[in-house]
């Protein structure tokens, strides 16, 4: 399988432009130098390419600000932070596609060429070496097969940085933040190979620019000091939960990216025991230290005067005894605490047995996760039987703790299955046999499951940290087998992999996660999450938008309520914003059913054999009419802006509390004394606009702007092509004209997708009138103005029939596809076809969707009988 990218994903651009706007200004051409370094009495020189910034700090400060009033970020600045900005975007967004993107864009648009990004752990570089190897073709493609070399850092071939340095195109060296943070690593030190120099110094010469891949784990002094000393010409931060939002330049959010669509929708299937009071049960919840006074933390099955409750309650050094601590419940009838060990994080009972943090004895834990199991299969397979003829590949992770419960060893060193293996082969084995299930695949058991566990010397499967060099190897076998998971025809559907790795899984087809932890873990639920958030994808490597398909599933030992709260605090800190509401229960998913025999009702036939056909536009527009209103646009646009030489002068002031400074004078040259090599422009312009060069020549020349070429060639092309693009688009869609195309029509069949399960919000309409609507149950909606809009239909003598035109209805425009939103029949004097596009009264509407609505309108004129509208209400039909 090869993966698709989508490069015109209007959320990923912004981010992009989100930070090569910054430097907007900079003159083309003039991104990178020419340099020569030697050491003092050696007789070698070394010639390098390295990065070349020509604004001025007042010039990088109004381009932040204007990026930053342009996406609405809040806490905007009124000082440079330094030269580090940050980029929040949630997990599953493709936050790793877009900074690569990003070098690209900033190597085309400024001839920047020397990028270093900087990784927390080995999983996270094996990520971003993935992600550079299967999105080279596409960036190619988008860059005219721009020449790049990306390499990983190797502290035994440190030669190698001496490429980096020298090399004449881009340069992407990834290299881990614990390989250049202290002083005895190698890179830091002098090489003989290196003619004395250190290896570190070839990256410095550069002046790099640094992108910190979470540097939420880099924010210690040493690590914030290291990479400072990369000598970077400026430093990218890029996460979904920094600590520090220096310079915060966009910001898509847990809520931005679930109200868009961008990540799956997440659902909680809580597994608890209940009633299970019968046995002496008691788990070990924390030790905690304060002064000299060490406590348990412990959750035992209290007697009071209303029953058994299960509770959580405190022992310390006075208070061992379980039977007193339990209100007196006979089950632990001579049962104490023996001791409680705080450095080990462990108690040990008066019956021998020890427990640490997060386990528990009694009870029925062992019940409870084989259930999690079962539920989890039964999960699995329903969406394997819905996405089979989808071409999805459907994948479930279980997460463990312990590797023994998968897999163990006999007395030779034989491999055998742990109690988790045994328990999935046994329920797995069950539920496929069931008849639903007869369409399914017929691989054998033990090809559809497997483990992936960092290994001993002897080949053993182990528990790890998660940052051992074992762990390196089984990183790179995850990421290696990205794609060959994604394929129908690979058995391998169920992964069980230890905790402590879960950072690097990164497969967009897991739908299921299921963590089976008999201690007591520290993963944050955002990290839990995080794994199958990514949208997913089919046999063709193209990506799913489809949110009926978008779902997964987290099987939790723990109440929905308590998932759900645990998951909003977490965003509350990590973002500072709202999420109630956004995890959905389970419980609470319904089935979207079409009415039967829908598709043979008159009501409905009498409309769709109207609008059934697929249709393709063409445009007509005068060049005449372009120039003059491009060139009237293009006197109005933005003034261009030339770089300047800054001075700021401060006097030093000595005090008893520190050096502090005072402002002088604070000077801008008007007169930059730099002279530019002046671009193709027409050349560039024409690239962007697919104008002739006559036309483009013609408009600028009209303008009466020619002339700001001169004080920043790029700025006005840039300035330039945006304006002309605006008016052209306009004028496009002022002249567009549809037609049929011959007998293509949008079949029947593509309402099949029938008994999909959706979740039912305050937007979801609950149909009582299935005769007036090809729905049976419910109609998914977007907007309170929907929702009145779809009641009002069901009560309306004027309405006949009504639907909403599902998302594949789509009409073709020259920015983009356009989904109308109702199909209507009205019955009035004379009966009436609409198809109609809801907005609320007053709604400001963006540019992109006026335009759209107006191709809508011409649409629809080549279907006889059919009228167009733009409504609030159904009361705006009649009008």
């Amino acid at each position: 399988m090869k993966l698709h990218f989508d490069s015109n994903q209007e959320y990923q651009w912004d981010a992009i432009k989100s930070i090569t706007d910054i430097f907007e200004g900079q003159p083309l051409n003039s991104g990178d130098f020419e340099f020569t370094t030697s050491n003092a009495g050696a007789l070698l020189s070394e010639n390098g390419f390295g990065n070349n910034l020509t604004l001025s700090a007042e010039q990088v400060l109004e381009n932040v600000k204007t990026i930053q009033k342009r996406n609405e970020i809040t806490n905007s600045v009124e000082e440079l932070q330094g030269m580090n900005f940050s980029v929040e975007m949630e997990t599953g967004t493709g936050k790793t596609y877009v900074y690569l993107r990003t070098v690209y864009e900033l190597n085309k648009l400024y001839g920047f060429k020397k990028f270093v990004i900087v990784v927390p752990s080995v999983a996270i570089r094996e990520g971003v070496l993935k992600n550079l190897q299967i999105t080279h073709e596409h960036f190619q493609s988008l860059y005219d097969k721009t020449s790049i070399n990306f390499d990983i850092y190797d502290s035994k071939k440190v030669s190698n940085l001496r490429g980096f340095s020298s090399g004449n195109a881009i340069q992407v060296l990834v290299i881990n933040i614990d390989s250049f943070a202290k002083d005895e690593n190698i890179i830091n030190k002098p090489n003989d190979k290196l003619t004395g120099k250190k290896p570190i110094e070839f990256i410095q010469s550069t002046k790099p620019i640094v992108i910190v891949d979470e540097p939420q784990n880099m924010e210690t002094e040493i690590r914030k000091k290291a990479i400072q000393n990369l000598e970077p010409l400026c430093t990218l931060r890029y996460s979904a939960t920094h600590t520090n939002l220096y310079n915060l330049m966009y910001s898509l959010n847990p809520v931005k990216a679930y109200d868009l669509g961008l990540v799956k929708q997440i659902e909680v299937d809580s597994v608890m025991s209940e009633n299970d009071f019968n046995d002496s049960f008691i788990q070990l919840e924390s030790v905690n230290r304060t002064g000299n006074n060490i406590t348990a933390k412990i959750k035992i099955d209290v007697a009071s005067t209303s029953g058994v409750k299960r509770k959580s309650v405190t022992a310390n050094k006075n208070k061992l005894d379980l039977f007193e601590l339990s209100g007196k419940n006979e089950k632990y009838d001579e049962l104490k605490i023996y001791e409680i060990d705080f450095g080990n994080k462990q108690i040990e009972l008066s019956n021998g047995i020890m427990l640490s943090e997060g386990e528990s004895q009694g009870g029925m834990n062992d019940e409870v996760m084989r259930f999690m199991i079962q539920k989890t299969v039964e999960e699995h397979l329903k969406k394997e039987r819905d996405y089979k003829e989808k071409g999805i590949k459907v994948l479930t992770l279980f997460f463990i703790d312990k590797v023994k419960n998968y897999r163990e060893y006999d007395e030779n060193g034989k491999a055998t299955h742990g109690k988790f293996a045994k328990w999935f082969e046994e329920i797995y084995q069950t539920e496929i046999s069931k008849p639903k299930n007869k369409s399914l695949n017929s691989h054998s058991i033990d090809e559809i499951h497997n483990g992936y566990f960092s290994q001993d010397s002897k080949g053993r499967v182990k528990d790890t940290g998660g940052e051992t060099q074992a762990d390196d190897d089984t990183y790179k076998l995850i990421m290696q087998e990205k794609e060959k998971l994604l394929d129908l025809n690979t058995p391998l559907r169920f992964i069980f992999s230890h905790s402590a790795l879960r950072e690097g899984w990164d497969n967009p087809n897991v739908f299921q996660i299921c963590t089976l932890n008999e201690t007591k873990s520290d993963i944050k639920k955002r990290q839990e999450i995080g794994r199958g958030l990514r949208l997913s994808v089919n046999q063709d490597g193209k990506r799913i938008f489809d949110q009926n398909i978008n779902r997964l599933t987290v099987i939790a030992n723990e109440s929905y309520d308590d998932f759900a709260k645990a998951l909003q605090r977490e965003i509350e800190e990590d973002c500072g914003v709202n999420f109630t509401g956004r995890i959905k229960n389970k419980n609470k998913r319904e089935k979207l059913n079409y009415r039967k025999g829908f598709e043979a009702d008159p009501k409905f036939l009498q409309i769709w054999e109207k609008i059934k056909f697929h249709t393709k536009y063409s445009v007509d527009f005068q060049t005449t009419d372009l120039i003059t209103l491009a060139a009237k646009a293009m006197k109005e646009m933005v003034e261009t802006k030339k770089p300047s030489v800054t001075s700021n002068k401060q006097k030093v002031i000595l005090t008893d509390e520190g050096i502090t400074g005072q402002l002088v004078s604070d000077t801008i040259s008007p007169n930059y004394g730099r002279s530019f090599e002046i671009p193709d422009m027409l050349a560039y312009i024409q690239g962007k606009t697919e104008l002739t060069r006559t036309t483009i020549l013609d408009i600028v020349k009209k303008s009466d702007k020619i002339s700001e070429l001169l004080i920043n060639p790029q700025m006005f092309m840039d300035n330039a092509t945006k304006t002309i693009k605006s008016v052209l688009y306009e004028l496009m869609i002022d002249g567009i004209k549809y037609e049929k195309i011959g007998n293509k029509l949008y079949e029947m069949t593509l309402f099949d997708d029938d008994g999909f399960e959706i979740y039912l919000d305050s937007f979801t309409h609950t149909v009582t009138d299935p005769s007036k609507t090809i729905y049976e149950n419910y109609i998914p909606l977007d907007s309170g103005v929907e929702n009145q809009f779809a009641k009002d239909c069901e009560t309306s003598e004027n309405i006949e029939f009504y639907f909403k035109l599902p998302n594949w209805f789509k009409i073709p425009t020259p920015i983009g596809n356009y989904n109308p939103d109702w199909a209507i029949v009205f019955k009035g004097e004379k009966k009436i076809y609409f198809v109609a596009e809801t907005k609320s009264e007053g709604q400001e509407l963006l540019k992109s969707e006026k335009l759209k609505i107006k191709c809508g309108k011409e649409h629809f004129k080549k279907f006889d009988g059919v009228v167009y509208k733009q409504v609030t209400t159904v009361k705006d039909l009649s009008e």
